[in-house]
C-alpha cells in the first residue's frame, strides 16, 4: 500500500484551474499566431461586393417629428386624446408622442399600429380584412391589426409607418395618421 495522501478538493480545483488556464493560453496564442500571415500583418477584413448590397430610404427624425406633431394636432383639433408613433422602415421607433389625457394603452398601441403598417406597406384598416384569410397574422410579435396605422412611402416603397391610438374609433385614429403622412408632402 502506498502512503501517499489523496490531494484535498481545494488542491484538485486549483491544479485543474491552472491546467485549464495553461491550455487556454496556448489555444489563444495559436489562434493569434495563425491570424497573422508571414509578414506579421493581420488578414484584411472581408468586403462585401456591390452586388451583395441593397439601399433603403429612411425618414429623418425631423420629418418624423413633423408627421407626429401633425397627427397629434389633427386629433387635438377634433378634441381627441391620442398617442402617435412614427417608426422607420425597419419598425424602430423614431418618435412617440402621448397626447394630454391619452389612455395608457394608447402609447404602445400606436407603436404597434405603425409597425404593422410599415411591415405590410398598407393601412392597418385594410390589413384587418386579411385576418379572415390568415388569422395567424395577428400572432406575429409587435403587430396590431386595428385601424389607425398608415405607411409612408417613397416611389411605392415603405420608408416609415405612422400609428395613432386612443380616439373613439379606428377610423378616427387612421384619419389622424393620414394627416401626419400628409404633412410630409408639404
Amino acid at each position: 500500500m502506498s502512503s501517499r495522501r489523496k490531494p484535498s478538493r481545494r488542491t484538485r480545483v486549483l491544479v485543474g484551474g491552472a491546467a485549464l488556464a495553461v491550455v487556454g493560453a496556448g489555444v489563444v496564442g495559436t489562434v493569434a499566431a495563425n491570424a497573422a500571415d508571414s509578414t506579421g500583418a493581420a488578414p484584411a477584413p472581408a468586403a462585401a461586393r456591390p452586388g451583395d448590397l441593397t439601399q433603403s430610404t429612411h425618414l429623418t427624425v425631423r420629418a418624423a417629428e413633423k408627421a407626429a406633431r401633425a397627427a397629434l394636432d389633427a386629433a387635438v383639433k377634433d378634441g381627441r386624446q391620442v398617442s402617435v408613433a412614427v417608426v422607420d422602415r425597419n419598425g424602430n421607433a423614431l418618435v412617440t408622442l402621448r397626447g394630454d389625457g391619452a389612455g395608457p394603452q394608447s402609447y404602445e398601441s400606436a407603436g404597434r399600429k405603425a409597425f404593422t403598417a410599415v411591415s405590410w406597406n398598407a393601412p392597418t384598416s385594410e390589413l384587418t380584412g386579411r385576418l379572415a384569410q390568415a388569422p395567424t397574422l395577428k400572432d406575429i410579435p409587435g403587430t396590431l391589426f386595428l385601424a389607425g396605422g398608415t405607411p409612408v412611402t417613397v416611389k411605392g416603397a415603405p420608408v416609415a409607418g405612422i400609428g395613432v391610438a386612443g380616439a373613439p374609433s379606428g377610423d378616427l385614429d387612421e384619419k389622424y395618421a393620414r394627416a401626419g403622412a400628409a404633412a410630409l408632402d408639404h
